[in-house]
């Protein structure tokens, strides 16, 4: 390593011949210092980023990378509404393997230092949907992984497993990742085109002077796949300003409603990379990065508020993700739109039939001291006093047909990504606040669902 940005440049001839370089400077978005890299330029105006890797996990990074690149044909990039790099060419300088790409203009943003609202954070969850939205053929057709949610929760159960076998786990965090992983709710969701785990800076962006900064470039490609779409959104663990509104941003942007466990997915995932550092120190059998991350998994079970990582368990402030471990948990994204089940398709009031008091005693059928109705005398009655009350107007009002989303109720019939049977709750006891706050809990979650479904129905 430590190569000068003119060795570098001068391999650019290599992998692009009749490339005439006119100037070197060092990259500054170098992967952490893992690669060698450089900027060439040449006499066309061109600039180009080339990256060299020394051992065998950075040439794997570089090789996955030129794969990736290749895969995003003309069609696939005219979806996306920002750039991706052109692939140039490869070759090796000395031992090590090269990989020549365009260079894209653009500033980056550490993850902290994100901001909500408007600009950065809207434009980086557009942009994860937009990549997300790409036909898997992209990815099918040059041969990359593809993964069910099958197989990614498997994945995840044997790194828990590898990870509680040296010992170094907390007990609670075990237990937490195999509640999760063990979740059926929480892997009911269609696989799509991923990053395969993207960064804040991977994005590139542009400041426009209307709406603030805007990605106009995306780097780092290797992890291209069809796969669990929460495994891009776990750096936002680190994001607390601007998780609430990349999830919103990102929801906005789909053309299919997201799972509902795409936020606690990315949660686990977000804590389950230090189980991976520990899992690759083990492996080395390197006990200074064991140590570090023991000490990262302590103070992230020292600092969570819940063990709780189901659909819908309750957002509490506090230290509740591994990548923001010793800050705070990003709040949920607030919710755009009501979800509560609002209709004006009747009003209560209208509803009310007065019964006249002589009815009682009066009309035909009514129950006496001595005798009882038969019931096709009170199904008269009934019918009778309601066609008076709808010819009086009471109840001349519209209903609305909800006879599609029975089946989110009954528990046939329901949607994809919904639960097949949504349990009656106990009638809680007035003076049980757990119950009660269960019990609103699952109306939300049926509210929630009913709005979703209404939501797809309409696109």
């Amino acid at each position: 390593m430590g190569r000068s940005p003119f060795t570098l440049a001068a391999a650019v001839t290599a992998a692009l011949p009749g490339a005439e370089v006119t100037g070197a400077r060092t990259l500054t978005a170098d992967a952490d210092g893992r690669f060698d890299s450089a900027v060439a330029s040449l006499a066309d105006g061109r600039e180009l980023a080339i990256r060299i890797a020394d051992d065998d996990e950075t040439a794997r990074e570089l090789a996955a990378e030129a794969i990736a690149l290749r895969a995003l044909t003309a069609g696939a990039r005219a979806m996306l509404p920002f750039k991706a790099p052109e692939y140039i060419g490869e070759t090796r300088v000395g031992d090590g393997r090269a990989l020549v790409t365009e260079l894209l203009p653009g500033f980056q943003i550490e993850a902290a230092n994100v901001p909500g609202g408007r600009g950065a954070a809207e434009s980086m969850g557009a942009a994860i949907a937009a990549v997300h939205g790409l036909p898997t053929s992209v990815v099918r057709g040059a041969g990359l992984a593809t993964r069910s949610a099958d197989e990614s929760r498997e994945e995840l159960a044997r790194l828990v497993d590898t990870a509680a076998a040296t010992g170094r786990v907390p007990a609670r965090l075990t237990v937490r990742w195999r509640d999760a992983v063990a979740d059926d709710d929480l892997w009911r969701f269609e696989s799509t085109v991923i990053l395969g785990g993207v960064q804040a800076t991977s994005f590139l962006f542009d400041d426009d002077p209307d709406r603030g900064p805007e990605v106009t470039g995306l780097l780092d490609w290797h992890g291209l796949s069809v796969g669990d779409p929460a495994l891009d959104l776990a750096w936002l663990s680190t994001a607390p300003d601007a998780a609430g509104d990349v999830h919103a941003s990102y929801a906005r942007s789909l053309d299919r409603v997201p799972d509902a466990a795409l936020d606690q997915r990315a949660r686990l995932l977000a804590e389950l990379e230090f189980a991976r550092w520990l899992v690759h120190g083990d492996a080395m059998r390197r006990p200074d990065i064991v140590d570090d991350a023991a000490a990262l998994l302590a103070a992230l079970a020292e600092g969570l508020h819940s063990d709780d990582l189901s659909v819908i368990a309750t957002r509490s402030d506090g230290v509740d993700s591994a990548m923001d471990a010793l800050d705070r948990v990003p709040e949920a994204a607030a919710a755009t739109i009501d979800t509560s089940m609002q209709t004006d398709a009747y009003n209560p009031d209208e509803l009310w039939i007065d019964v006249p008091d002589e009815l009682d005693e009066e009309s035909p059928g009514a129950s006496g001291p001595d005798d009882s109705p038969t019931p096709d005398a009170v199904t008269h009655d009934v019918t009778a006093d309601v066609d008076a009350a709808r010819r009086a107007g009471m109840l001349n009002v519209e209903t609305e047909d909800l006879s599609g989303v029975s089946g989110l109720f009954s528990g046939t019939g329901g949607p994809a990504g919904v639960r097949d049977s949504q349990p009656r709750a106990a009638e809680p006891h007035p003076e049980d606040d757990d119950a009660v706050d269960s019990a609103d809990e699952a109306q939300r979650a049926a509210r929630a669902a009913l709005q979703r479904w209404k939501s797809s129905s309409s696109e």
